[in-house]
């Protein structure tokens, strides 16, 4: 058969800098049956193959609708179904992905000019699941449906040997019963691996610690600091977190997000509230937060003051260095006239001024004397 797979994120999406799982393991499993396979890079004369494949990630990808009713192709993942997104068949789900189905496209972005660090996820490192599934079921999680964390893959299912490092895409790996096996077999490849979802910092204990921060890590350790009511056990694991490491840990940091369905101006401002909590506490134990925003952020009257805290938090260099008020400052240095991140400021500034005078000027810095 031809067969075609097309990583809608690739041709929909700027800086696309990690390869789609699922269209690596349909290329693997169709290479295995002595299939033509090939990445495409856009919709053009799809009718001449005797398959299709559309995978995407992200809901936002924007997809020609003419394609998705064509005989010839199908279509799956989160971007299109979200948490209702169907699965795999177990015999493409547990084939040794293709590690180079990219490869043509990286060369070509590397000779356009492009860093090869920027592909490094399409070149150095094996990907996949040890288990999958999350017991928490939040509510705008992918993974709401789930009611466990359940072993998914063996480690050799997805480990290619001649790559240097190995990405894990687990959604709780520290929920798991077997987080200690998994963890073991990993150190046991001798290669540096990473969480890249992240793990939950609410189920640390002092034997996981002693696991992890042992471990040969690669890159930032990564948790989530989700909701503002977890803040008295998230002190609580961030003090054991630090009786083991002295490495400064990233926090994926969710905002912009209604529990309570209302989303009117009274919930805005106390997420803005929330949102600085928990920002504060995360600087106190030398943390970075990431500004992670749900979509509806862009209905509040406080939207700029939103993509001001992501650009402020999310530049390690900036948030390390500056108070977000000397990092709108410093925006508005590079203009002439008044810029849209000093008018956000001034807004919470006006409707918000104990907020103002609590958190805009405290720093990173500031909280490492204090320790010190």
């Amino acid at each position: 058969l031809k067969v075609v797979i097309i990583d809608t994120d690739l041709i929909g999406r700027k800086n696309h800098r990690f390869p789609n799982l699922a269209c690596m393991k349909l290329s693997g499993y169709h290479k295995g049956r002595g299939d033509d396979v090939a990445l495409k890079t856009d919709y053009e004369g799809l009718d001449k193959f005797d398959w299709v494949y559309l995978s995407k990630v992200f809901t936002d990808t924007e997809v020609p609708e003419s394609i998705l009713g064509m005989e010839n192709v199908s279509y799956g993942g989160t971007g299109f179904f979200y948490d209702k997104a169907p699965k795999l068949p177990d015999e493409v789900e547990h084939h040794m992905p293709d590690y180079h189905l990219y490869d043509y496209w990286v060369n070509e972005q590397i000779k356009s000019g492009k860093k090869r660090s920027d592909f490094k996820y399409y070149l150095d490192y094996s990907i996949g699941f040890t288990t999958r599934g999350c017991f928490r079921q939040c509510e705008f999680c992918v993974n709401r449906n789930y009611k466990k964390v359940v072993c998914h893959s063996p480690l050799d299912e997805f480990l290619d040997l001649s790559r240097k490092k190995i990405c894990l895409l687990d959604d709780n790996v520290l929920g798991s019963p077997h987080w200690r096996e998994i963890l073991e077999e990993l150190q046991s490849t001798g290669k540096p691996f990473q969480y890249k979802q992240g793990m939950d910092e609410r189920l640390l204990t002092d034997e996981k610690c002693k696991v992890i921060f042992n471990s040969k890590y690669d890159g930032d350790y990564i948790f989530a600091f989700d909701n503002v009511a977890d803040y008295d056990l998230i002190e609580k694991k961030l003090q054991l977190l630090r009786k083991y490491t002295d490495k400064i840990p990233k926090f994926y940091t969710f905002c912009g997000f209604d529990r309570e369905d209302k989303w009117d101006a009274e919930f805005w401002k106390q997420d803005l509230w929330d949102s600085w909590k928990r920002i504060e506490l995360l600087m106190k134990y030398q943390c970075l937060p990431y500004i992670m925003r749900f979509n509806r952020y862009e209905e509040s009257p406080y939207r700029g003051t939103y993509i001001n805290l992501a650009a402020w938090c999310n530049q390690p260099s900036a948030f390390k260095k500056k108070s977000y008020r000397e990092f709108v400052e410093y925006q508005q240095s590079r203009h002439q006239k008044e810029c849209s991140e000093m008018r956000y400021l001034k807004q919470v500034e006006k409707d918000m001024p104990e907020l103002t005078e609590r958190y805009f000027d405290m720093k990173f810095m500031d909280f490492a004397r204090l320790e010190d």
